[in-house]
């Protein structure tokens, strides 16, 4: 049974930050978010496998407009837009109305998002109004087979993700319905390279507000090849006003990421981690252990359940290496461990490793670091 014909889409969100180019001041920047173009570079290759094309859709007011060239450069074939001034900030009905609405046209075969708050309040809304299936959180995304009662279906989208608290890595598919969902978090795919040569289309997909509920037969607006309605009941919620803060500490973007796990010791610990990490330059990260003993915030872990990050250098002090913290790290390009067991995990995906105690070790690298 061969799968059904369709487009890899991207759900892209949008955020705004400060555009700090000559000449442009402090004005907030509307911009892509970054999982949204990792997960177009893997729709890209998905795409590939499935002889398919990739869409990214985005939602979002007038400014939006400004962004499809660096989706078609990320790797989008076709860019559906829905503008509206009601779609410049996220709320959930609304956006999930658009989704619905476009994925119903167009019939893409998968549908991605990224797995952050937007991501996880809007892709389980779209999956119940379209009665398919959605994995969230997933860590890697493959195209397979899959036999099931006699039944051969080929190219299916292979949803994989840790369950069972992170102890088991589980193979999801979607055999029966259409779009295959999946949200993904944010670091576990390279962010592709940008090519400004890439030739795509832009569809516009029209958004009208109208009066109501604009009732159809399913009780809800509908709009079949005529602009996507927007009605009362989806506009029911308005957004105020809002407040941006900033992440204290950048674990994705960091050329130099010093961890530490149960091997710390205590709260205190980290300190000699800090100061390692102010002398090369770095952030500081930590094992899920250490997150969950209270002895430093979960912005800074790193691993399946935290933030995968791919830095010129990591450290790991006092880590194990449990298999959920080595996926959201093996791919660093220079891996240090440090740990007192000979035996340690970690050792196996370390390029360079220093069998002692960190407390001794630590001080040591920062003093040989200032002298050189």
């Amino acid at each position: 049974m061969a799968s059904a014909p369709g487009e890899v889409w991207v759900f892209v969100e949008t955020g705004r930050g400060h555009d700090r180019r000559p000449g442009r001041g402090a004005a907030p920047a509307l911009h892509a978010a970054e999982v949204a173009l990792e997960l177009l570079g893997r729709a890209r290759t998905l795409a590939d496998e499935l002889g398919a094309r990739t869409g990214a859709l985005l939602a979002g007011g007038p400014g939006a407009r400004a962004l499809a060239p660096a989706l078609i450069a990320a790797g989008a074939d076709t860019v559906y837009l829905a503008v509206h001034d009601a779609l410049d900030e996220y709320l959930a009905e609304p956006h999930a109305r658009v989704v619905v609405e476009a994925v119903r046209r167009f019939q893409p075969q998968i549908v991605l998002y990224g797995a952050t708050t937007t991501g996880r309040d809007l892709a389980p809304r779209v999956a119940s109004a379209l009665r398919c299936g959605l994995t969230a959180d997933c860590t890697d995304l493959r195209i397979g087979d899959h036999e099931a009662k006699g039944v051969e279906y080929r190219d299916l989208l292979y949803q994989i993700r840790p369950a069972f608290g992170g102890n088991i890595i589980a193979t999801i598919v979607s055999p029966e319905h259409r779009p295959q969902m999946a949200t993904v978090r944010e670091g576990v795919f390279r962010l592709p390279d940008p090519d400004p040569a890439r030739r795509g289309e832009v569809v516009e997909l029209a958004v009208e507000r109208v009066a109501g509920p604009h009732v159809s037969g399913n009780g809800r607006p509908t709009s079949a090849g005529g602009p996507i309605l927007l009605d009362d009941l989806d506009l029911a919620v308005e957004l105020v006003g809002h407040t941006r803060e900033e992440r204290s500490v950048d674990l994705k973007g960091a050329r130099v990421v010093v961890s530490g796990g149960v091997g710390v010791g205590d709260a205190a610990g980290f300190d000699l981690l800090r100061e390692l990490a102010d002398t090369l330059g770095g952030v500081v990260g930590a094992s899920r252990a250490a997150v969950d003993a209270g002895w430093i915030s979960r912005e800074h872990q790193v691993g399946q359940t935290g933030t995968t990050v791919r830095p010129k250098l990591y450290i790991a002090a006092g880590i194990s290496g449990s298999v959920q913290h080595r996926a959201g790290m093996d791919q660093s390009a220079r891996i240090l461990a440090i740990n007192t067991d000979p035996l340690a995990p970690i050792f196996a995906v370390a390029h360079y490793g220093i069998v002692g105690d960190l407390h001794d070790v630590v001080p040591r690298l920062i003093r040989a670091y200032r002298e050189k």
